[in-house]
Parts: structure tokens; C-alpha cells; sequence
């Protein structure tokens, strides 16, 4: 009995945390270890890989009640959404706003612990990302490509762990590693985007899904090149070994088929597009990989 109770009290704890879906939470924490392993020593210590974990999880769960407290109402007419706490009332608005607040202050020690010599570049980026994790899930409201401010909060999980670690931001390899994030996130965002643009069309919200039109697939197309040459740059000025060039070759090659399998019919289930979408987690696991053992 206390078991099947505590049960039904965190299961709309853990799905407005979504860490019932762990794909969401992986396909964040992935540049995270790009970064990382890309850092010139090549070798995080082991305490700062779990405290990136750790603050990959939490600022991704903060992030998901943020989108359900300003999308409750939205979501009751979105068939994908619609069974989300808020949107069927099996979560409290009071208690989601005390969910928010300790995930906040969880993030916010987890930057505290960082190394003293990354800690208060660290904890200024951190001040930059809140606002715009915070005002993301309204942008479909006000501006047309809304996936994009999805695209640099996701840019972050690329700054803090490499300013975490090396207490700067001076490094084209950085910067590479952060454009191939933002272009990878705009084009895997806008193909999860698929799956509500009717019911987005009828509410009268914006996403890339909508506003590219015609032009999506080979917007889609591009991000993905644009991440895996921005990467393949990446390696070059990391002088990574020849073991990681096949591994980058053939995950890019796999990217661009699945632009192409997800537009070759008019099928758009959410299955088609949720595989899409794992696929990714499977492709940039992949590449992490290949910069470890390279």
C-alpha cells in the first residue's frame, strides 16, 4: 500500500520532470561531453563529470516545469501534450512553482561547487541562460523560429562545462563545438516540432515546423551538415586521431538519411518522429565516442 501511494504521488513529479523520457534528458547532457572531451587536457576530472550531470539534470528538469507552467492551457488541446500534470490536472500549479523554485536552487549550488578556477565565469553564464530558459517557452507566442532560442539555451550545455574546466571561453575549438550544438538542436527541435504543427496551426502558435514551410527539409539538412563539419573542425584543431574520422563519416551520412526518410512520404506519426529524434541521442552518443577513444 505505501508503495503503490508513493507511487502515484511521484509519477507527476517525474513526468513534468520528464524523467520518465530520458532521450530529452540524454540529448542535452550529449555537447555537454562533447565539450568536455574536447577541453585541451582532454581527461575531465571524474567529481566535475557528475557535478555536469548533476546540473544537466536539474536545469533540464527546471526547464521542462517552466514550458508546463506557461503551457498548461495549451496543452489540454495538443493530442501529444494533453496528458502532461498541469493539462490534466494531476499536478498542482503550487506545487509545480515549488518544483521550479528547488530545481533552480539546485542548479545554482551545483554551479557553487564548481572549480574554483571556472566557478565565476560559470555562475555568469548561468545568469545568462536563466532568462532565456525561463522566456523560451513563451516564444512561440511572439516570435516566428521560436526553436532557435531553443537552440542557444541549448548552446550553454556547451559553456558552462568547458568554463567549468578551463575558466575561459578562449578557444575556436569551443566555438565550433557550441555552433555545431546550436545547428544540431534548431534541426532536430524542428523535426520534433512536426508532431503538433496542425494543432499549433489551429491554436495560432509559432514554430520552425510551421514558418519554414516549403524550405524545411533543407533547413533541416543544412543544421545537420553545418553540426558535423563544424565538429569535423573541432577534431582537426584537436588533432584527434584517424580512429574518430570513419565514426564522424558514417553518423553524418546516417543524419542526412534520416532528414530524408522523415520527408519521404506524407506520413508524420509520432512514432516516425520520435524515432528521428532517438536516432539523434544515438548519433551524438556515437560521435562522443569517437572523441573519447580519439
Amino acid at each position: 500500500m505505501f508503495f503503490q501511494e508513493l507511487k502515484t504521488y511521484l509519477q507527476p513529479i517525474f513526468s513534468i520532470l520528464r524523467w520518465n523520457k530520458p532521450t530529452g534528458r540524454l540529448i542535452l547532457l550529449i555537447p555537454a561531453g562533447w565539450s568536455l572531451w574536447l577541453t585541451p587536457d582532454n581527461s575531465p576530472n571524474f567529481y566535475l563529470m557528475i557535478k555536469i550531470l548533476l546540473g544537466g539534470l536539474f536545469v533540464s528538469g527546471f526547464g521542462c516545469v517552466a514550458n508546463d507552467i506557461w503551457d498548461k492551457d495549451i496543452d489540454k488541446k495538443v493530442l501529444r501534450t494533453k496528458n502532461r500534470p498541469l493539462a490534466a490536472n494531476k499536478l498542482k500549479i503550487k506545487d509545480a512553482y515549488l518544483i521550479l523554485f528547488l530545481f533552480l536552487l539546485a542548479s545554482f549550488l551545483i554551479t557553487l561547487s564548481l572549480p574554483e578556477k571556472g566557478r565565476l565565469l560559470s555562475i555568469i553564464l548561468s545568469l545568462i541562460a536563466l532568462p532565456l530558459i525561463l522566456i523560451y517557452p513563451s516564444a512561440k507566442r511572439w516570435f516566428r523560429f521560436p526553436q532557435a532560442i531553443l537552440s542557444i539555451c541549448w548552446g550553454f550545455s556547451v559553456l558552462i562545462p568547458w568554463a567549468a574546466h578551463e575558466g575561459n571561453l578562449n578557444s575556436p575549438v569551443l566555438f565550433f563545438c557550441w555552433l555545431g550544438t546550436v545547428f544540431w538542436t534548431f534541426g532536430f527541435d524542428t523535426v520534433y516540432a512536426l508532431a503538433d504543427k496542425e494543432y499549433d496551426k489551429k491554436i495560432g502558435i509559432n514554430s520552425s515546423a510551421i514558418n519554414l514551410g516549403s524550405h524545411i527539409k533543407t533547413t533541416i539538412q543544412i543544421c545537420y551538415l553545418t553540426a558535423s563539419i563544424s565538429l569535423a573542425i573541432c577534431s582537426i584543431l584537436s588533432q584527434l586521431s584517424i580512429i574518430f574520422w570513419p565514426i564522424w563519416l558514417i553518423t553524418s551520412i546516417l543524419m542526412q538519411k534520416d532528414v530524408i526518410k522523415i520527408f519521404k512520404s506524407e506520413d508524420l506519426s509520432p512514432n516516425k518522429i520520435s524515432r528521428h529524434f532517438k536516432n539523434q541521442v544515438i548519433y551524438g552518443t556515437v560521435i562522443l565516442t569517437g572523441i573519447i577513444i580519439g
